[in-house]
């Protein structure tokens, strides 16, 4: 009788222990391309972020999502991190998301985009010239400053007047003033560059 009430309650703690195994089972939800999909489906259903194509490396057990890949703005990126966090209770979310502005070529520069610029430019303290090119420009060097790791883009001042671009502001280092430089050489349309940046350092 002894070893049939063993027997029986051994059996009862085998089939716990299995019941408990697979709840614990079913509240890790998904692996990780399930993870993954949901992921994607949330990006995908925000229209500028399906172009975007990011990519999605999930870890479900560890309740992880690395993003990674290209985006236009800031605030885009910031969307993407969001939709993600909101998919799982937790979620810990690895943002390797690059910001960089699309490029808009002269012959797709309107005047209405030039307008924006000058209002923004003035609201600044900057200086922009008459032409639709001093405005491109303008709107292209502030763009790849503000994207640029290394150069602080709110303490520099940009003023562009017959192609003629001019750097004003504290930056922090040499390197920052170097950089700054170069991005506006490098600029399509500029004929030359007034770098007078001052370098402050704290």
């Amino acid at each position: 009788m002894r070893t049939v009430l063993f027997l029986t309650a051994a059996g009862l703690l085998f089939l716990g222990g299995c019941s408990q195994q697979g709840s614990t089972t079913s509240a890790n939800v998904s692996t990780d391309s399930q993870l993954e999909q949901d992921i994607r489906a949330r990006l995908d259903a925000d229209a500028d972020l399906k172009v975007a194509k990011l990519d999605v490396d999930a870890h479900a057990k560890d309740n992880k999502i690395t993003l990674s890949g290209t985006v236009p703005t800031e605030e885009m990126r910031n969307r993407a991190v969001e939709m993600a966090k909101a998919a799982r209770p937790g979620l810990e979310v690895t943002d390797k998301i690059d910001v960089k502005p699309r490029e808009v070529s002269r012959s797709e520069y309107t005047e209405e985009m030039a307008r924006d610029t000058r209002d923004r430019a003035k609201a600044s303290g900057e200086k922009i010239g008459s032409s639709l090119d001093d405005a491109w420009i303008h709107s292209k060097i502030s763009s790849k400053l503000v994207t640029d790791k290394d150069t602080p883009a709110r303490k520099i001042t940009v003023d562009v007047i017959d192609g003629v671009v001019t750097l004003r502001g504290n930056v922090d280092t040499v390197a920052a003033k170097d950089e700054a430089g170069r991005i506006a050489k490098e600029t399509d349309g500029v004929k030359r560059v007034r770098n007078l940046l001052t370098v402050k350092a704290g």
